[in-house]
């Protein structure tokens, strides 16, 4: 049997939905006007409602700190309303989401065949879930573990004035950039459903794949001990291997032999 190969399933895979019904450029940019406003109204609203509750918000975000005895310092008369309106936009986002992605969804699906759109509310549903794994991780177990480490550890000796942009900078960065990495399912997920990847394909590449994350957890983790960056690596490895089973569930290969043959 021949070798997967991406770049010839993906010509495929645009054969095959060129056949789909089409839009005009116009068509497509009026389509994607419509969804981004109403997507920025969604926005809009979620940061109104988060800013309703930014006490409680900032005391959500400085709770890792609160826990060691510290506390965020202000430098600049302004750093508080800017931290207010930061995380009331951040919040704001996350409680807008499904919206927000529903959008996405809803610009996406003319270009999907009728029996993958039902795909919309699995998609929605482990898209979140998905983030908000890779956030609680970030915030219940890497927040505290990088405090220690960094600053009681390494900075014993030292006076801490832990500003409030150092802080927000290096929560946002840990915990947005771990909710993205938990994406990675999702990722494999799509470009499955396209033929661009296969089950086979990643498993022959699995060693790239593991070398791949542990790349990025080096990057990502702000704590400098290898147990660390294995505590990182651990859960995008298991997403890894789970996503396998999911390109071999979406790929169209699989699909067109669960369907009925044509009479």
């Amino acid at each position: 049997m021949a070798d997967f190969d991406p770049v010839d399933r993906a010509r495929k895979a645009v054969a095959e939905r060129s056949e789909l019904p089409g839009m005009s450029l116009m068509e497509h940019l009026e389509e994607l006007r419509k969804r981004l406003l109403r997507s920025l109204a969604y926005l809009a609203i979620g940061t109104a409602i988060a800013y309703c509750f930014h006490s409680q918000l900032i005391n959500y975000l400085q709770k890792p700190l609160l826990d060691f005895g510290l506390q965020m310092t202000q430098t600049h008369p302004t750093d508080a309303i800017n931290l207010y309106i930061k995380a009331s936009l951040i919040f704001g986002a996350i409680f807008a989401s499904p919206f927000i992605l529903y959008q996405v969804w809803l610009f996406i699906a003319p270009g999907m065949y009728a029996n993958e759109r039902k795909y919309v509310g699995p998609f929605m549903a482990v898209t979140i879930g998905l983030f908000l794994a890779g956030a609680w991780f970030g915030y219940r177990w890497v927040m505290p573990g990088a405090i220690k480490v960094l600053v009681m550890d390494f900075g014993k000796n030292f006076n801490h004035m832990i500003t409030i942009d150092d802080y927000t900078g290096f929560f946002l960065s840990v915990i947005l950039g771990l909710g993205v990495c938990f994406e990675l399912p999702v990722l494999i997920f799509f470009l499955a459903l396209f033929g661009i990847v296969d089950a086979k394909f990643l498993l022959r590449q699995f060693r790239y794949a593991i070398l791949a994350i542990f790349l990025v957890a080096a990057i990502i983790c702000p704590m400098p001990d290898p147990l660390s960056m294995c505590l990182f690596a651990s859960p995008m490895l298991v997403l890894y291997f789970f996503g396998i089973a999911i390109a071999w569930y979406a790929h169209p290969d699989h699909r067109k032999k669960k369907e009925p043959a044509a009479v």
